[in-house]
């Protein structure tokens, strides 16, 4: 009989498939130990479908569906019976925390459908050591990956010298008319604030009426492709993701790190053992709320480039796809599959 070190394993995620662009979805592509078959998850693969283990990112959304309630419901249901199928075959469960709690705030019956798939988790996948959100259960550290060579392909331009870039999806939490206020309240000439971003309903006009008046501040806000957002990063001086509430993984600062960019962020604990794995002068981080004094300083201090690149060597793709296939293997050992 073939033991489970020796076989290929099939492992459904909850991602959507790539689509051109540069998701968290690619790492599992293209990071997948060689003996591991990647496939995406739809409701009829989830039910029916053959698999060995199923991997969930971002487990709200598979019940979530704002512009129709009636919808929820259904998938609320539809979760139910997957974790059902899920024990009586024995399919393993596993899920990366990639963040303390969804980012907005559902229904009661959305709580309580999520609480019964935490209760069905086998083995949880946190990004970084200093995630608490694992308490209580098996768990693997298996670090976010870097953006180093999808990112490779394109022109790399050079720093302007006062670019400051906030980039990624716009959302309340992500707290951008903070950096918008905070930059209005710096009396400079030379700086420039650059907003790029697909912004969430509601956001765009947030964020076009913060910026009213300040011929400093321009926008971009609409999904861009890879080669717009390498340039956007590549001129910028300095990144700044200024999160509300406690910042607890962001894709959007590797990817500026991937890049040779430094990054102003909030203090967390999560990012305090960033910057010592990375090397000084790669993230500054800031206590409470960003304020003009801040950001001046952090502008002042990044107008030159630390002596080394920012360490990432452990967070290699092909790496990170090893030590996923080690906790699939793990994970089913747990559920009695192994």
């Amino acid at each position: 009989m073939q033991s489970d070190a020796d076989r290929r394993l099939v492992v459904l995620h909850s991602l959507r498939e790539p689509d051109g662009t540069t998701q968290y979805a690619d790492q599992m592509v293209d990071g997948a130990a060689p003996d591991v078959d990647i496939r995406f998850f739809d409701w009829q693969t989830g039910l029916f479908g053959q698999y060995d283990v199923l991997h969930v990112h971002w487990p709200e959304l598979l019940i979530r569906d704002s512009r129709r309630p009636w919808l929820r419901f259904v998938k609320r249901r539809l979760l139910d019976l997957l974790l059902l199928r899920l024990r009586l075959r024995r399919v393993p469960l596993v899920w990366t925390a990639h963040n303390l709690n969804p980012h907005e705030q559902g229904s009661r019956a959305d709580h309580r459908s999520l609480d019964r798939f935490y209760r069905h988790v086998d083995l949880v996948i946190r990004l970084n050591p200093a995630s608490p959100v694992t308490a209580g259960r098996e768990t693997v550290t298996i670090p976010h990956g870097h953006y180093r060579e999808p990112f490779s392909r394109y022109p790399q331009p050079e720093a302007e010298l006062g670019r400051v870039l906030y980039f990624g999806i716009i959302r309340p939490y992500k707290g951008v008319d903070i950096l918008i206020e905070a930059f209005r309240g710096i009396a400079r000439d030379d700086l420039r604030l650059r907003i790029v971003g697909n912004p969430h309903p509601g956001q765009a006009e947030l964020v076009q009426d913060a910026c009213q008046g300040d011929p400093r501040i321009d926008t971009l806000l609409r999904l861009v492709s890879d080669e717009e957002l390498v340039e956007e990063i590549r001129r910028s001086q300095l990144v700044v993701l200024p999160y509300r509430g406690s910042m607890h993984n962001s894709g959007s600062l590797f990817a500026a790190l991937s890049l040779g960019r430094p990054v102003l962020v909030p203090e967390s604990p999560t990012n305090a053992a960033l910057a010592e794995e990375v090397g000084p002068g790669w993230i500054l981080q800031y206590p409470g709320e960003l304020t003009p004094e801040v950001l001046a300083a952090a502008v002042t201090s990044t107008a030159s480039r630390p002596s080394a690149e920012p360490r990432l060597d452990d967070r290699d793709w092909a790496r990170i796809g090893l030590h996923h296939r080690d906790a699939y293997r793990r994970a089913r050992a747990l559920s009695g599959r192994g």
